[in-house]
């Protein structure tokens, strides 16, 4: 006998769960903003300033990336900072090719001038957590591999500065930079440099409602469905919210002050639903007397920036982008 599957769930529009536990993860929100979860295509030529191309790390390792190069003077002869991106989608969805990602990488490479490298994450609840966290790592470690010339990327080979790699990750990305700062500061990365990490509006909560969850308005970046179901599709089965890898701060995580960590730029929305346990752990950090310097985008939401409609339409939106841009952009440049 043959079963229908039944929808079981749908999480505010980004993910259908089925009663037999698969899921869909077609955009059934409004089709106006659909454009902004579908792939764009890698492109060898400089398009606005950048180019763009898929790479998969190793024979074996199945690891892919997207690479994104910014067009360089002739006359320049200086080698680029690497920064190594890991999407949000709380672990449940999103791409490294999705537009919303593609606008942001391009215009990161280019404010930054920097080559991006952007890891194709393996999703929940098919792949539930640690499994984004070490394949984020994985990522780190191949770029060591190229750095040592023990594997072979030319945009890399020929452009990077390996001496300047940066982490940057927004909403469950931001609990991977973290999660991949930790566990570089236990490795021997030589001859690269871990330079610096920035959480951008990371995923860090509490099983228990913070006031800003109660207090905060919902957006489609981040709803209160979002963040419990989410969760409970992606976290290790039997574990809350209090996770390490969701409470960093908490007593179930290793104690901040014991981590070695490189300078963090971290960077907090005013109006996010998560500001409270945000900046739970900025101050854990600052406790810890880590190197950390606070960015706070007034009058924004979660992941503000990644509303391409809004970054173009609406004026707050579109000048918090710019100063989370430049404020990015010079913490690379100073390190």
């Amino acid at each position: 006998m043959v079963h229908d599957k039944r929808v079981k769930d749908v999480v505010s529009g980004w993910l259908t769960v089925f009663d037999d536990g698969s899921v869909d993860r077609t955009w059934t929100g409004p089709p106006e903003v659909k454009f902004m979860a579908e792939p764009v295509p890698p492109h060898d030529d400089f398009i606005d300033g950048v180019a763009v191309k898929d790479v998969v790390a190793g024979e074996n390792s199945g690891s892919r990336f997207r690479v994104y190069l910014p067009e360089r003077n002739d006359s320049s002869v200086d080698k680029l900072p690497v920064i190594l991106h890991f999407h949000g989608g709380g672990f449940c969805i999103s791409q490294a090719d999705w537009y919303m990602y593609y606008a942001v990488c391009t215009r990161l490479a280019r404010v930054a001038n920097a080559i991006i490298v952007s890891v194709f994450l393996p999703l929940a609840p098919e792949h539930r957590l640690p499994a984004a966290c070490d394949a984020s790592f994985a990522g780190l470690l191949w770029l060591r591999d190229v750095s040592r010339k023990q594997d072979h990327e030319p945009w890399l080979n020929e452009y990077a500065d390996f001496n300047r790699v940066f982490l940057i990750g927004d909403s469950s990305g931001g609990n991977i930079v973290h999660q991949v700062a930790a566990r570089a500061g236990e490795e021997d990365l030589s001859p690269m440099r871990l330079a610096g990490a920035i959480p951008i509006h990371p995923g860090f909560m509490r099983s228990q409602r913070s006031k800003s969850e109660l207090e905060q308005e919902q957006t489609p970046f981040l709803t209160l469905d979002m963040v419990d179901k989410f969760m409970e599709l992606a976290l290790p089965i039997g574990s809350t919210k209090d996770h390490p890898i969701t409470c960093p701060m908490g007593d179930a995580a290793p104690a901040v002050e014991e981590l070695k960590l490189p300078p963090y730029l971290y960077c907090v929305a005013e109006k996010d639903l998560i500001k409270d346990t945000e900046m739970e752990f900025y101050e854990a950090l600052k406790k810890g007397e880590k190197d950390v310097e606070l960015l706070i985008n007034n009058g924004v939401g979660h992941s503000f920036y990644l509303n391409k409609i809004a970054v173009d339409m609406d004026p707050v939106t579109g000048s918090a982008t710019e100063k989370l841009f430049e404020a990015i952009a010079e913490f690379i440049n100073k390190l």
